[in-house]
């Protein structure tokens, strides 16, 4: 592969494609071909380093730029990412940002005894007019059992509420837990604008967020060979509910799963959707953009 193909920022970060036989793929992969029409990553994490250096927003942004990705949301885990992402917005008008504590991260912040003042100051930092979404908060029954399962209950409802008193989208993070969050989301009340990020479930609960007005938002792995039900999902989705995401530094699409994920690479993901449903590439993307505006407001 042309190395002289992966934006420059890249390059750097990343390990030398010659390791790649003695470790996990390391190196970015290549630019794609630009969208016709720009569309927004509606979820990134730019304060996880995946490289040998890491890529500033700035030439994150710009990589993504050329390639028809006109602008991201990063999103916070925990109260440091959080503030990470309150600084990032302002540094940089092509980020929008969303803040919050992890499913997985909830339980930690419960046993140390600080999980209400770390809710209270996410709602501080939420205020920032360039936070649009509460996110991501959810539930996950992959990593998290036991006790913690009822601190993300609690800490899920708690962002629920918090969304909804200051107006701010909910991005959700649902692993094996589509039931769960479901009925959550019922008995609180859902705020007015609802993202699945990174959607994980399957032509089931695509209807339910049609029926619903609930957004879905499509990473990398519906391009994955095993990911049937995505793609199954995909194609009953109300094509004004659907987004698209990169979760990077995670979740790279075919044919370059394994390798570090970023913004620029979202153009992949999108050839993949616009060929799974039979639209049009332009009128996709242009979809696609209205739709994240709907979801977090305008970015200028």
């Amino acid at each position: 592969m042309c190395n002289s193909l992966i934006p420059a920022a890249y390059r750097a970060a990343g390990a030398d494609p010659a390791d790649a036989g003695r470790q996990a793929r390391q190196d970015y992969p290549p630019a794609p071909e630009p969208l016709p029409v720009p569309v927004m990553d509606n979820h990134a994490h730019l304060d996880f380093p995946d490289g040998e250096s890491p890529v500033g927003i700035a030439a994150a942004l710009d990589a993504a730029q050329a390639v028809g990705v006109q602008g991201a949301v990063q999103v916070g885990c925990d109260l440091e990412s959080s503030r990470f992402t309150v600084r990032a917005v302002d540094l940089d008008s092509r980020l929008l940002g969303a803040v919050a504590l992890h499913p997985n991260d909830a339980p930690d912040y419960a046993r140390r005894g600080e999980l209400e003042d770390a809710l209270a100051e996410i709602e501080q930092l939420a205020a920032h007019p360039r936070i649009r979404a509460i996110g991501e908060t959810g539930l996950d029954f992959f990593r998290t059992e036991g006790e913690g399962l009822a601190h993300q209950r609690y800490s899920f409802r708690r962002h629920i509420d918090i969304a909804k008193r200051l107006d701010l989208t909910l991005q959700i993070h649902d692993r094996d837990a589509h039931d769960d969050v479901v009925q959550v989301l019922r008995e609180e009340g859902a705020p007015e604008r609802v993202v699945f990020h990174c959607f994980s479930g399957d032509e089931a609960l695509a209807r339910i967020c049609n029926a619903a007005g609930w957004n879905m938002s499509f990473a990398g792995t519906l391009t994955f060979k095993n990911a049937a039900n995505l793609r199954a999902a995909l194609a009953v989705a109300d094509p004004d509910l659907v987004l698209v995401e990169t979760d990077a530094p995670f979740l790279t699409p075919h044919p370059h799963r394994g390798r570090p994920n970023a913004s620029y690479v979202v153009p992949y993901t999108v050839r993949a959707m616009a060929e799974l449903t039979g639209t049009d590439l332009a009128e996709l993307c242009t979809r696609i953009s209205e739709n994240t505006v709907r979801a977090y407001g305008s970015w200028y």
